[in-house]
């Protein structure tokens, strides 16, 4: 299984935190009628180390809304969205039953994970207990990884490789070394690499997607989620990020 089939175009894959409003499930409906080819979805965690301000912030509204993961993948599998979905979330909500865990996650109809704070030389476990249940394992590469380490990690992930652009969380400012770490990783594997952490404007999609073979945008939509706007809102946004990629990024990703 591949969960981000390579479509001849730059992906783009927003994010939302689940649960961080009660009709949530319809910002998924709006991002895949607006051009998502994945969505990223967060399962709230109190302590979300590599997420910066705005998604910390979503993940405190969702849990004191009282969600859960399990309530998150029940809305998840009624909603139908009909584009891959990625789980992301800490290896605390996983470690106590990685295999039972990865079968919530794909009987829910989510079928990747990321686990942000599981490096790959602990990543065995898991990805073992994500392959029996037919979930890919993404892990993350940032540009400070060493090369040997970069093509370990490459080797080692499902799906497509996440590559960081910038040394800090999320919602930090977007980081022309990213580019540098995209380009490398993709001589490193065939799977697509996707660029994420600081793309906040067309711009930054565009420049990123010369190097990778797309986008995770979330801290700029939740930022909008957050000051109240509406599922049709964040489509409008998403819908102006897929024109730029189609009309200013590279023809078709290689």
């Amino acid at each position: 299984m591949t969960t981000l089939p390579r479509t001849g175009r730059p992906l783009l894959a927003p994010y939302i935190t689940g649960g961080i409003r009660p009709d949530w499930t319809e910002y998924l409906h709006e991002y895949v009628r607006n051009g998502a080819d994945a969505i990223e979805i967060g399962l709230p965690f109190s302590d979300p180390i590599v997420d910066g301000s705005t998604i910390q912030e979503a993940s405190d509204i969702a849990l004191r809304r009282g969600v859960t993961v399990r309530s998150i993948l029940d809305e998840v599998a009624a909603a139908d969205v009909g584009v891959p979905l990625i789980a992301m979330t800490y290896y605390n909500l996983v470690h106590r039953d990685a295999s039972a865990f990865c079968r919530d996650l794909a009987a829910a109809g989510i079928h990747g994970l990321i686990v942000p704070d599981l490096p790959v030389d602990e990543s065995a476990t898991l990805a073992e207990a994500a392959a029996s249940a037919g979930v890919d394992l993404t892990l993350l590469a940032a540009p400070t990884t060493p090369p040997a380490r970069l093509a370990e990690i490459a080797a080692a992930s499902r799906g497509f490789v996440y590559a960081v652009s910038t040394m800090g969380t999320t919602g930090s400012s977007f980081a022309a070394s990213g580019g540098n770490l995209a380009t490398e990783l993709r001589k490193l594997t065939d799977l697509p690499v996707l660029l994420a952490f600081g793309i906040t404007t067309h711009a930054d999609a565009v420049t990123a997607a010369q190097s990778a073979d797309g986008v995770v945008i979330g801290a700029a939509l939740m930022r909008r989620i957050l000051d109240g706007g509406t599922p049709a809102e964040l489509g409008a946004v998403l819908a102006g990020l897929r024109e730029a990629l189609d009309k200013d990024g590279p023809d078709c990703v290689p």
